[in-house]
């Protein structure tokens, strides 16, 4: 279920050059990216591609606006380290988390694809849709709401396309299996709905805030 395919392709490619062609693939053709770059039962270049977008993430925001990622006080208060707090942080959102909340939004999406598709792609194509989708979360480590929003939305796109290309369904339909998961990651976990509420001045109900917010 995590094995390397032997020929990868489009985005496919091993170690850092690879996961930076994927990054600018994905940016730039998604469409092109999600059809020749997802393989069945290959979720490891997804997963890895995922916690090395959430390291350039929480690792921008310790680097730019340390306050803002959740924990970062207390800890720093508890060891009186700024290096080794920073560290666990990273460590522990970047290795523990984003693994989580990756697969428990592909489990969100494959739900919601049961109802609205009938002849569908794997759970593990799924799980590389939402890794890969989630490229533009490098621009939110920029602790500007513009840019954050931006970011969000941009990675909304990615997976409704990238859902409508790999399970082989129209856009309204990917965008109805693809909106809680949506919501999850790029609303919640990447803070979309925050810097929403601070774009247009708004206050939206039932707000937790992203996971990396004090």
């Amino acid at each position: 279920m995590t094995q390397w395919v032997e020929n990868p392709r489009g985005g496919r490619e091993r170690g850092p050059r690879g996961l930076a062609r994927a990054w600018i693939e994905v940016l730039v053709r998604p469409r092109r990216f999600f059809r020749n770059g997802i393989a069945p039962g290959d979720q490891a270049p997804g997963l890895i591609f995922a916690i090395a977008i959430a390291v350039v993430y929480v690792g921008g925001r310790l680097v730019l606006a340390p306050e803002s990622v959740a924990g970062y006080s207390r800890i720093a208060a508890t060891t009186g380290s700024v290096y080794l707090s920073a560290a666990v942080l990273l460590g522990a959102l970047c290795f523990l988390v984003a693994p989580l909340v990756l697969h428990l939004a592909a489990a969100l999406c494959t739900l919601a694809l049961v109802a609205v598709v009938d002849d569908r792609a794997g759970v593990s194509e799924t799980v590389q849709i939402i890794g890969y989708a989630a490229a533009p979360a490098a621009f939110a480590a920029v602790p500007v709401p513009t840019v954050q929003l931006f970011a969000a939305l941009y990675g909304v796109a990615l997976l409704v396309i990238g859902i409508s290309v790999v399970h082989e369904t129209s856009v309204p339909r990917a965008l109805l299996a693809g909106s809680m998961p949506a919501l999850f990651v790029f609303g919640l976990a990447l803070g979309g709905i925050a810097a929403f509420e601070t774009v247009f001045g708004v206050e939206l109900a039932g707000r937790t805030g992203d996971a990396t917010r004090a």
